[in-house]
């Protein structure tokens, strides 16, 4: 169980936002923090302190986000996954720039389904290896659903056993976040993290809620060291106030030791 640090790109600026806010048009947003630092800042520093398999996620098609990315992407080669808007024709050139693998969603979970036409092209194009996939999930009449569109449309894919089992097969690692509360530091969805937890498969990358260490410490109590985390925000790298940065540091260098805060 590690913490995995993370880049979202808005507008070509870094930023936290409240994920369910995130619409197409962008009326609806609520961001919690917008960072004077370009984005290499921040890769700059998760370098000098070894934290490797984070990811950058490109929130909307701006423009902006891919040069604000390709600056990242710079500062350390092959340390960041990178996700938004990712195909098998763009997915080699952002390889190509240095993403250690790539992030999808959309592209896969189409039509409320999944469609294995596309999820075997992007096999084919990058290998399984390169391949992350996204099954940030929203909760519906007692079950998790994976969520596309900016995570606001639902898909009937529910996050069980059979489907990461079969899903598993086809990538190297998923990453899930918890839509529901993604970006309001309110506590973990421990209902998902337990389940989640209970999964014996490839690696799994938890967001969603994170408010301070003590949420860090549950995550690893329910899930027994089988999820890895990030934290947006309620960091204070990021604006926020529940986690220290350097708490974070200390617990990856540390072991899962409990740190003092």
């Amino acid at each position: 169980m590690k913490f995995r640090p993370c880049i979202d790109l808005h507008d070509g600026v870094v930023k936290q936002i409240v994920g369910g806010s995130l619409t197409q048009d962008g009326k609806k947003l609520v961001t919690n923090f917008k960072s004077p630092f370009r984005a290499g800042f921040y890769a700059l520093k998760f370098k000098s302190d070894g934290l490797s398999g984070g990811h950058i996620i490109m929130l909307n098609p701006d423009p902006l986000n891919a040069a604000a990315a390709v600056d990242a992407l710079t500062v350390w080669p092959d340390g960041f996954q990178i996700g938004g808007g990712m195909n098998p024709d763009n997915a080699h050139g952002w390889i190509d720039r240095g993403a250690s693998a790539i992030i999808v969603t959309s592209y896969v979970f189409r039509d409320g389904e999944v469609n294995m036409g596309n999820l075997k092209k992007m096999v084919e194009s990058i290998g399984k290896d390169r391949l992350v996939l996204d099954l940030s999930c929203r909760k519906w009449d007692g079950r998790y659903y994976i969520v596309t569109d900016r995570w606001q449309k639902f898909t009937q894919v529910e996050i069980t056993p059979a489907n990461l089992d079969m899903l598993s097969k086809h990538c190297s690692e998923f990453l899930i976040h918890a839509a529901d509360i993604e970006g309001m530091s309110i506590g973990i969805d421990a209902e998902l993290v337990k389940k989640l937890g209970g999964w014996d498969g490839i690696p799994i990358t938890y967001a969603g809620g994170i408010r301070n260490m003590d949420d860090v410490y549950l995550i690893r109590d329910l899930a027994g060291d089988r999820l890895d985390f990030t934290v947006g925000s309620a960091l204070d790298l990021y604006g926020g106030k529940g986690i220290a940065y350097k708490d974070l540091v200390a617990f990856n260098n540390n072991s899962h030791e409990k740190v003092a805060v």
